[in-house]
């Protein structure tokens, strides 16, 4: 026989490592043993070695990276990876059901259900049929490129014959439990700390800068969706793309099922609440999804979530142990924040030392003494809490906890007022709320200064390099450098991220200043109202609260933080450092124009609808254009009236709000409001 060349012999290698991957790692059958492999990927190496030339992008050899990455750039995703509504009991199950069916008019619908892996949501695309990129989530709408790391994940394949020339799907990423288990095992070998859980060992994994790291651990993946159907019209229903995906060679989970019935989705789902900790990797839950395509394209999104699917959560695990102390973290607004420092207890497959207490009031509500056993939740098997304690075995040696006096981080007196659940350290300059203020800051949905992690705001702080946010657009890269271990590389990455953030949009900034109760979505309810920083500061109650969404407490905290000497002269330090604090044009929903039906028109909706959701009436009018307020005003022009409306229909009428009943409102959604202005005047009640 011919001698193949090294061209001929290279496509062939990897036509077979390619193959025996699949059958390993997504098959989980094996044909040949690891040493087999090892010698065909020997060889394959030494192929690309001699001939770089016939390297590609899809070889096996490149499942490990080389030099370890300086960052990740980010990626827009084509469509946004939306977060799921939950369903915590059957009750809420059979509520979203009857939404769905009431939506699609009465029609019946066939439901996928899926266990609901606890890993990090990845986005795949190939071009041609090879892996040409690999995301994260990020916040949805952006994530992070890490094709890379990705890519030394043996179940995800490098390349996909008989697939469109382009093609997305995806899924979950996922750290094995037996392979969290081994990492544990080795760490403490070391001496070294544990790693809480396998859904954050594993996101961290993916996370890795070098991907060799990522390699190292096992990781595995279950794709759960093709996010582009170009070129595959033939496909109908999420259930048939699941199968074509299979016939490609995506690991799809075998224990996926297609239910005709509200019966059969809770018969999956009691049979795996029962055997969860039989699987070979964690799952919280099952996820329900309409299948056909086309209900799913009728039913479409509210906000975040789709409304075609619900993730139908287990119950959070719990377990007992003891609470020994109660210790207090200071937050970037001053709060005082109690935890509990406990006997180790292993919940839902992790050991747990610390759980959140939430507040003094919380803790006399509930009667948790520092001694008691005491009942441990991790709630959505993540974040552990203190449920109650354990009274029947109290020893009379239990202490009722106070909250200190004095801030245990600068001694100020702690400061509580009827108002506020919280107690809270007045003093700015606290050291501990300037480290959380700037973590914050720097954090990815805020100013996004990547490369100032946790462990360098600390260090920026201890060698007073900032004494405040604005300080950072002072610092200079030659003063990076006299920091230990701080390399030319980081440091360049920090300067040009800082600089970067100079512009980030004004929601992003004002996040980042950590206004007391200014979370994300505050923030951009604040923009679409207000065209920069000094039009928000000289906002008054009565702006403020206008808004839907805003109500008299975090009026206060606006007005008050801006009221502050401290925080003006921080915004005029940010103005002069190029810092952008306005914006060009208030969101395109504010805006009068022929293209908008409910442009410049302001709703209020009270009583329940027959027909919609508060949530989802609000949302009709702002997908429109609307503002939609929780209190009628001289400005609202329009009131939804349902059933059982309280006071806000005698405001309107005293004010002469027109009223729309729920046929009203329909028929506005579907006509020009100045037509049907034109065809009835005054309340349509």
């Amino acid at each position: 026989m011919a001698q193949l060349s090294p061209e001929q012999r290279a496509a062939e290698l990897r036509r077979e490592l390619n193959f025996h991957n699949h059958r390993y790692y997504t098959l989980d059958d094996s044909v040949i043993s690891d040493a087999e492999y090892d010698v065909l990927l020997r060889e394959l190496r030494a192929i690309e070695a001699e001939h770089p030339g016939l390297l590609t992008a899809d070889s096996p050899t490149q499942r490990v990276g080389g030099d370890p990455s300086p960052a990740f750039d980010e990626v827009e995703h084509s469509r946004p990876m939306l977060s799921l509504g939950n369903a915590f009991d059957f009750d809420e199950l059979a509520a979203w059901h009857r939404r769905v069916s009431g939506l699609l008019d009465g029609a019946d619908f066939q439901m996928v259900c899926e266990l609901k892996i606890d890993g990090l949501a990845v986005n795949l695309t190939y071009e041609n049929g090879v892996l040409s990129q690999g995301a994260t989530r990020g916040n949805g709408i952006t994530g992070e490129d890490v094709s890379r790391n990705l890519r030394t994940i043996r179940s995800i394949p490098l390349a996909v014959e008989n697939a469109p020339s382009h093609l997305e799907v995806r899924g979950e990423v996922y750290l094995p439990v037996a392979e969290f288990r081994r990492l544990n095992e080795e760490r403490a070998e070391r001496g070294e700390q544990r790693y809480a859980n396998p859904r954050n060992t594993g996101a961290g994994s993916i996370r890795q800068l070098d991907p060799k790291i990522t390699a190292s651990r096992n990781m595995q993946i279950w794709v759960y969706s093709l996010n582009s159907t170009e070129g595959v019209e033939f496909i109908e229903s999420h259930w048939e793309a699941l199968e074509w995906l299979t016939d490609l060679g995506f690991r799809i989970n075998p224990k996926n099922r297609l239910c005709s019935s509200l019966g059969e989705v809770e018969d999956y789902y009691r049979y795996w609440l029962e055997r969860r900790h039989d699987l070979p990797y964690e799952a919280d839950g099952v996820v329900v999804k309409v299948s056909p395509l086309q209900m799913q394209d009728q039913l479409g999104v509210v906000g975040r979530e789709p409304r075609w699917a619900v993730a139908y959560k287990f119950p959070a695990e719990r377990a007992t142990t003891r609470l020994l102390e109660i210790g207090i973290n200071v937050g970037r607004t001053g709060s005082l924040n109690p935890y509990a420092i406990l006997a180790p207890v292993v919940v839902s497959g992790a050991t747990v030392q610390h759980a959140s207490l939430h507040n003094e009031e919380d803790i006399h509500r509930k009667d948790i003494r520092v001694g008691d056993t005491v009942v441990i939740e991790r709630a959505g098997d993540v974040i552990p809490q203190v449920v109650g304690p354990v009274t029947d075995m109290r020893t009379g040696t239990e202490s009722v906890f106070r909250m200190p006096p004095n801030c245990p981080e600068c001694g100020s007196d702690v400061l509580k007022t009827d108002e506020d659940a919280m107690h809270r350290c007045p003093n700015p300059a606290c050291p501990a709320q300037f480290y959380e203020l700037l973590k914050h800051f720097v954090s990815k949905g805020a100013a996004d200064i990547d490369g100032l992690g946790e462990r360098w705001c600390g260090i920026l702080i201890k060698n007073n390099m900032v004494a405040d946010v604005a300080d950072l657009y002072r610092l200079k890269k030659e003063r990076l450098l006299e920091l230990d271990r701080m390399g030319d590389k980081l440091a360049t990455r920090i300067i040009a991220n800082i600089e970067a953030s100079k512009t980030k949009p004004l929601p992003r900034l004002l996040f980042a200043l950590g206004i007391t109760h200014v979370g994300a979505e505050v923030a951009d309810l604040l923009c679409q109202n207000f065209l920069g920083i000094a039009e928000l500061a000289a906002a008054t109650e009565e702006d403020l609260t206008a808004i839907d969404g805003i109500g008299p407490k975090i009026a206060d905290s606006i007005i008050g933080w801006f009221g502050e000497p401290d925080n003006t002269a921080l915004l005029e330090k940010l103005h002069v450092a190029g810092v952008k604090l306005t914006q060009d044009a208030l969101p395109v929903a504010t805006h009068s124009s022929t293209d908008i039906p409910f442009g410049g028109l302001t709703f209020v909706v009270t009583g329940t609808l027959a027909g919609f959701s508060r949530t989802e009436a609000e949302a009709q009018i702002k997908r429109l254009g609307g503002k939609v307020t929780s209190s009628v005003t001289k400005k609202t022009n329009y009131v939804v009236v349902g059933a059982s409306p309280g006071s806000k229909v005698a405001t309107a009428e005293k004010l002469g709000t027109p009223l729309l009943d729920e046929e009203a409102f329909l028929q506005l959604l579907e006509s020009p409001p100045e037509a049907l202005a034109d065809e009835q005047q005054g309340s349509l009640v």
